[in-house]
């Protein structure tokens, strides 16, 4: 069963056996075939991080113009744009000062408002950049795809079962077009992590018994609600807190190391359970998700994955991965030791480069040589999965199978989008919003029992 696994599983470096070889006819996509000869990026989704990664994808060494942005804020649009023209940007990933004013090339006309402005972006680029929330990566990588355009998203990649399969749909698109698609799950991108992998995938301490993952930390921002705004506005501000926007923070940030533990098991879970619940982020402006998630996840060759992520001040934080063989462990990325004690591999990561940085300098180079490298997609969405059948774990109290998640017919999305009509899930009289109590949610299809 392990040798089926690891015959099956998608490596999720990005690298396809290969592809690199294409002649170019075979690829569908339009690189960059501009009058200018620039690849024209559009960005969708002006938060921090699409900050960030838009400034990378400019930094990435390769002839890119920014072209385009969308946000459904257009005071977000407008802040992202003041930053990254500023003279003195500084990259929040580097630290370094730097003036991207002569990759930029938007003009007011091109910056999109709205829940439809995605549309407008795809429609001029020739690689999409897309870093909106969960909820939308899958309308918005979907329709990337069809317009036939190079993608980089941020993770996790969608909220729910019928999202994932809606990425896994246009993700066999995009692998029919040749289209270069890389996901934020930037360790597949990090010196430290490539290399500690590799040598796990090798052997060196032999079959993974055990792995230990974590997120643990204080949490994250929250933002008043003013007067003005609709409820639909509030929770789009305050998306993190809502699950058809985000999926829990287990799915938001935990899904990079879950992420971890099934690439160095070159499988995915076949089952899950654990505990979870909010204890101490409990006020109207934390919305419905959970604090905290307590996992053991199970792979069809018996192996265990023990996680956990914390939303909590004040209590130990961590965030890291380890895993425990026959024959030694790896108790932290970059290391790993004999059954004995003696170390075998100690990797000083001070010299390394971004993996931020790595992961669009690699796209870019992909899309400017008209090369076929990369196919994020389907791992992305499978390890968002499995972020997603925890939360159906901790919510329900039940078991929950790869299946049961993977065919879920839970749709947390809106009937419609529009500042005007209702969310999902809405406020009592009170304020507060309906929280998940285990045992009363079914795993199989999350109705609440009477």
């Amino acid at each position: 069963m392990k040798k089926q696994n690891r015959r099956s599983f998608l490596h999720t470096a990005g690298v396809i056996a290969g592809a690199s070889a294409l002649p170019l006819s075979e690829i569908s996509a339009k690189a960059y075939i501009t009058g200018s000869g620039a690849i024209k990026v559009g960005l969708i989704g002006c938060g921090g991080r699409g900050t960030g990664a838009i400034a990378q994808a400019l930094l990435s060494g390769q002839n890119v113009q920014l072209v385009a942005m969308a946000d459904a804020f257009k005071d977000k649009i407008d802040k992202t744009y003041a930053a990254i023209t500023d003279p003195e940007f500084t990259d929040w990933s580097s630290g370094d000062v730097v003036n991207l004013n002569d990759k930029i090339t938007v003009t007011e006309d091109q910056k999109f408002d709205g829940f439809d402005g995605y549309k407008k972006v795809i429609e001029l680029s020739d690689v999409v950049v897309i870093a909106t929330p969960p909820g939308f990566r899958p309308i918005h990588f979907e329709a990337a795809v069809n317009a036939g355009k190079h993608v980089f998203m941020e993770k996790p990649l969608a909220v729910d079962g019928p999202g994932i399969r809606k990425v896994l749909a246009a993700a066999e698109k995009a692998k029919a077009k040749k289209l270069n698609v890389v996901v934020g799950l930037q360790r597949h991108y990090q010196t430290v992590y490539r290399n500690w992998v590799e040598m796990l995938h090798a052997g060196a301490i032999g079959d993974i018994i055990t792995s230990r993952v974590y997120w643990n930390g204080a949490g994250v921002w929250t933002r008043p609600r003013t007067s003005d705004q609709t409820e639909m506005e509030y929770q789009m501000r305050n998306w993190y807190y809502f699950n058809w926007l985000c999926g829990d923070h287990i799915n938001e940030q935990h899904i990079h190391n879950l992420d971890v533990g099934n690439w160095v098991h070159q499988a995915y879970p076949t089952q899950v359970n654990g505990m979870g619940g909010r204890q101490v982020r409990t006020g109207k402006e934390h919305g419905e998700i959970y604090d905290h998630h307590f996992l053991e996840y199970e792979y069809a060759d018996g192996s265990r994955m023990f996680s956990q992520c914390r939303h909590i001040k004040g209590c130990m934080n961590r965030v890291s991965e380890a895993f425990h063989g026959t024959n030694g462990s790896a108790p932290k990325p970059g290391l790993i030791k004999t059954r004995s004690g003696h170390v075998i591999m100690d990797h000083d990561d001070s010299n390394d480069p971004n993996p931020y940085q790595v992961e669009h300098d690699e796209l870019f180079a992909a899309v400017a040589k008209g090369e076929y490298k990369f196919a994020d997609a389907e791992n992305g969405a499978k390890s968002t999965l499995t972020a997603i059948m925890g939360r159906m774990a901790t919510y329900s109290g039940q078991i929950i199978t790869w299946d049961d998640a993977m065919n879920s017919t839970e749709d947390l999305s809106p009937s419609r989008y529009a500042w005007d009509a209702k969310p999902p899930v809405l406020p009592n009289a009170d304020g507060f919003y309906p929280i998940a109590m285990p045992g009363k949610i079914k795993h199989k299809e999350g109705e609440v029992e009477d």
